[in-house]
């Protein structure tokens, strides 16, 4: 059997603009193997860390998609609490390139030195460019349609190469030189004149998971390319299609919008957050959107989300 990664989200906040007395400011936790990322961070959000147990350890990375205060408020408090814990360990935020004079001058007027290096990543910088990058996972992040200027982001694990079945080695005990050579799309000829194909000793890889985080967004059939085939994608449902002309207006998308972006990206599974409070009950929201996409999920505070 083989072994993956775990790859999972967890929803801190899916409110959009105001908290509300069940609903929190928007902030994911995307985590892939031992790795955390923090994915904007409103209001209240390290108060949703504690209640549900999210901790500093392997949080090293600050994804904020843009500049209005429902995304970004906690980040201020989350920095001081980090501090004051006695962080060393560097921070990596990546967000619009007008939040760093904005930290820059909260820092100063506090008159706060950080025991811990801060890092800033301008996300206007990166274009197709990953944002983020290890041997087996990536991140990269994409314009999308709002008031001002706001980026969605795609946690995608790499391809993986097809690896040497184990009981052609116990059986053949290749060499060193060998084995690098079927590493590299050699086949085999034994010792008995029997010739293999690559494809007959190695295993294919797993295929790539990939998780998408789309919000705050307007209805747009450009972004399908970013969305295209991913397992799992967290889009907008701000409004009702009874409220279509004002999600129209200021940017934003219906829980129908949300449905027709993935029947037209082909994914696997959407997941419906940034919920305005004018929606007591979230019941409508999801028929409207099943009606168009059935394997459609209301996302909920505190549900670890896997990507599979």
């Amino acid at each position: 059997m083989k072994i993956r990664n775990s790859f999972a989200v967890t929803i801190l906040g899916n409110a959009s603009a105001v908290p509300t007395a069940n609903r929190n400011l928007t902030s994911q936790l995307v985590q892939y193997g031992t790795n955390r990322f923090l994915v904007d961070c409103g209001e209240g959000t390290q108060l949703q860390m504690i209640k549900y147990r999210v901790k500093q350890t392997n949080l090293n990375h600050i994804f904020i998609s843009h500049l209005h205060g429902d995304h970004f408020y906690g980040l201020f408090g989350l920095i001081s609490t980090f501090h004051l814990f006695g962080r060393t360990k560097p921070l990596a935020i990546f967000a619009p390139q007008a939040l760093k004079d904005l930290l820059d001058h909260v820092l100063q007027v506090s008159n706060t030195t950080l025991r811990f290096e801060l890092n800033f990543h301008n996300l206007e910088d990166f274009g197709d460019k990953p944002v983020y990058e290890n041997d087996h996972f990536k991140i990269t992040c994409f314009p999308v349609v709002h008031r001002i200027p706001t980026w969605g982001f795609k946690f995608e694990e790499k391809h993986g190469i097809r690896k040497i079945n184990k009981a052609f080695l116990a059986e053949y005990a290749p060499d060193i030189a060998t084995i690098k050579a079927i590493k590299a799309g050699d086949g085999y000829k034994a010792p008995n004149g029997k010739v293999y194909s690559h494809n007959e000793i190695t295993e294919a890889p797993l295929n790539p998971r990939s998780y998408v985080y789309c919000a705050d967004t307007a209805y747009d059939t450009s972004l399908a390319p970013y969305l295209f085939g991913a397992d799992l994608v967290y889009h907008e449902a701000t409004f009702d299609d009874s409220m279509e002309a004002l999600a129209i207006e200021k940017f934003h998308a219906t829980a129908r919008h949300a449905a027709l972006q993935a029947r037209q990206a082909q994914v696997k599974k959407l997941l419906l957050g940034h919920f305005s409070a004018r929606h007591t009950s979230l019941e409508g929201l999801l028929e409207e959107a099943r009606s168009v996409f059935e394997n459609t999920l209301i996302s909920e505070e505190g549900i670890r989300y896997p990507v599979e």
